[in-house]
């Protein structure tokens, strides 16, 4: 939300490196709902991949994209999911900002949904998911997190939601672009291959 696909082309270019052949995807909240851009990712992925082996990687927003379209992707399902800083639970900020209306306008209905608890705890958790989390949030007791280890957006709670994640010294913005992100994701998928 508030980034494009561009915000993965460092992260791309290492992977491409690497030997694999990452796929960008890109939508807009303001302009589209929840189910048309889960749909064109199911269609993307039946398209481009077809009886392959693939992994899916997404950054906040794009994690619940790929939560919500997991159900579809059954032929085959992804051998793995990379989430960055996922929103796991209805969290702070999305609640805040939920009432105000220049957020519910650049956010549509994606960015209320956020807010939502009995939406987010109704989404499936892919098997095989990685979850890293950024702690490079400022601490201060007088800031919304307080001294509760954050990466500026989400607080690690939030970003867990209770499950064992990676923990590393990035903030939501920018976790695409960390080497310790980078140099697991590349083990990790070392260790498919």
């Amino acid at each position: 939300m508030g980034r494009t696909p561009l915000s993965m082309l460092y992260l791309q270019h290492r992977l491409r490196k690497l030997g694999h052949t990452p796929h960008l995807f890109g939508y807009s909240p303001t302009l589209e709902s929840l189910q048309t851009v889960t749909d064109r990712l199911v269609q993307r992925i039946h398209t481009k991949i077809s009886s392959q082996p693939y992994t899916l990687l997404g950054h906040s927003l794009g994690t619940i994209i790929i939560r919500n379209a997991y159900p579809k992707l059954i032929s085959p399902p992804p051998v793995a999911c990379f989430f960055l800083a996922p929103p796991m639970m209805a969290c702070k900020a999305a609640k805040f900002f939920s009432k105000v209306g220049l957020y519910r306008l650049l956010t549509g209905e994606m960015g209320q949904l956020l807010a939502q608890d009995s939406f987010i705890d109704q989404l499936t958790l892919p098997p095989h998911t990685k979850i890293y989390v950024g702690t490079g949030g400022p601490r201060a007791s007088w800031l919304p997190f307080g001294n509760e280890l954050n990466d500026g957006i989400l607080s690690v709670a939030e970003a867990s939601g209770g499950h064992r994640v990676v923990t590393v010294p990035a903030i939501h913005t920018f976790i695409m672009n960390s080497t310790p992100v980078f140099e697991d994701i590349a083990q990790s998928l070392d260790t498919l291959a």
